[in-house]
Order: structure tokens, then sequence, then C-alpha cells
């Protein structure tokens, strides 16, 4: 398996990119990004394998929700209400044995070395670095984990006397969500994003709001229109797998 591509910028990168007071902020998606693979898609799939989730009922809709993101005309509500859907009725503990297994199998092996190298660098650099995802973070928190990653901003599912019930609460971490929501962490911290010289990686037009917020927006694995976008603009396109 190959490194990461050296990221490629012009002669003379702007002022922007001058580092600032608070230092260097490295903000990773994670699904096609650094993942070769969507979580929730995964994670739909996988339960229907377990026998979870009805076949007849789920499978088709997970495939048709996880076209429409791909295309970036899915309704937030409705990718988010989906598959966060997916966990109601059980407590943590009642999922975690599954949460474990689903790691194991179907995210670690999706997990490039590339993707480790990249965040690893980031991390030697001193920069602060942070897993943005819209997927949900009961999902995702093991695999942030896995990748060493601290700080993980994703869509909460809602708990009701410590069962999921199936909703998404608060702002979604999807498309400008992840922007307010980025704002909303750093000023929990006492920081705000200009502070910093900021890198966002992402795969899919769905971040654009993302890219466009910070000073050095990176294309990873692009989808069609993101990497029409970065040609467009010379942004940097890094090819992970």
């Amino acid at each position: 398996m190959t490194g990461p591509a050296v990221p490629h910028r012009g002669d003379d990168p702007p002022s922007r990119y001058k580092a600032s007071a608070a230092g260097q902020l490295a903000l990773f998606d994670l699904d096609h990004t650094l993942l070769l693979g969507d979580s929730d898609v995964l994670w739909c799939d996988f339960l229907i394998a377990q026998g979870i989730l009805e076949r007849e009922v789920f499978a088709a809709r997970n495939a048709d929700i996880d076209a429409r993101y791909k295309a970036g005309t899915v309704d937030a509500q409705e990718f988010a209400g989906f598959y966060v859907g997916t966990l109601a009725g059980r407590s943590r503990a009642q999922w975690e044995p599954l949460r474990q297994q689903f790691l194991r199998c179907e995210i670690v092996p999706r997990i490039p070395a590339a993707s480790m190298q990249l965040v690893r660098r980031h991390q030697d650099a001193g920069d602060l670095v942070v897993l943005t995802t819209a997927t949900n973070r009961f999902i995702t928190e093991l695999t942030a984990q896995y990748l060493g990653i601290e700080h993980l901003i994703a869509t909460e599912p809602e708990l009701v006397d410590g069962v999921f019930s199936g909703r998404p609460t608060g702002v979604l971490n999807m498309r400008a969500g992840k922007v307010l929501r980025l704002h909303a962490w750093l000023a929990d911290r006492g920081q705000t994003l200009d502070r910093f010289t900021s890198t966002g990686y992402s795969d899919s037009v769905n971040d654009l709001p993302l890219l466009e917020a910070v000073h050095r927006p990176v294309a990873v694995n692009p989808d069609p229109r993101l990497g029409q976008l970065a040609a467009e603009r010379g942004w940097e396109v890094v090819r992970l797998q």
C-alpha cells in the first residue's frame, strides 16, 4: 500500500497560510476521506447482515439515501434521521458488543495506512487535530479512538432514559452544520477559528462549506463535483488509497 501523496500548492502560497497565534488546526472528514467507505452505510448493511434490520425494509432505502448523499441532494434531516434511527430502542450497553464487532470487522480493514500516516503527520507537528463527521457519535467514537484522534465532532443521537430514541439532537454535523458546530466547539474551548491556520480534508461536495471556511482546503479522493471544484479553484488533491 502506498503512502499518502505529497500535497502540492503553487510556488507562492498566499499570506492566509501563514501560522497564526493559536497554531495549526487540522480538520478531517471521515467517510471516503480517512475511511474507504461510509460508516452509516456500512453500519446499516452490517445490521442487515446480523438480522437486526429487515433487508426488505432497509436495503433499498440505504442505497437510495447513500446515492442522494453522494449527489449532494439528500435532505440533511432525512439523512441523519434514517441512520440515527437504526439505533432506536437499545441502550449504549446493549449496542456495545455489536459496535465493537462493527469496528473490528467493517471499519478497521477499510482504514488505509496512508490515512493513519497523514493524521500522525499533523499530530507530530503539534497541530490540533479534529475528526468531524456527519455520522453519529456512537458509531464513530471508536473509529476516532482507533485513529488516535482525541477530538470528535459528530451528529449527536438522542438518548431518552438511557435508550436511543432514534432521533438526532442539536445541530446536525453536516454541510453548513459542520461549520456551525466547529465554531461552537472552539468557543467552548475559548478559541476562534480565525486564530488558527486551518486545513480541511474531505472527499465530498457536501463538505464545501467547511472547505470554504478553512485556509487550506484539501480534496481527498474527491467525488466528481468536488474534484471539478478543486481543479477550478486550484485546491490540493490527495489520494489515500
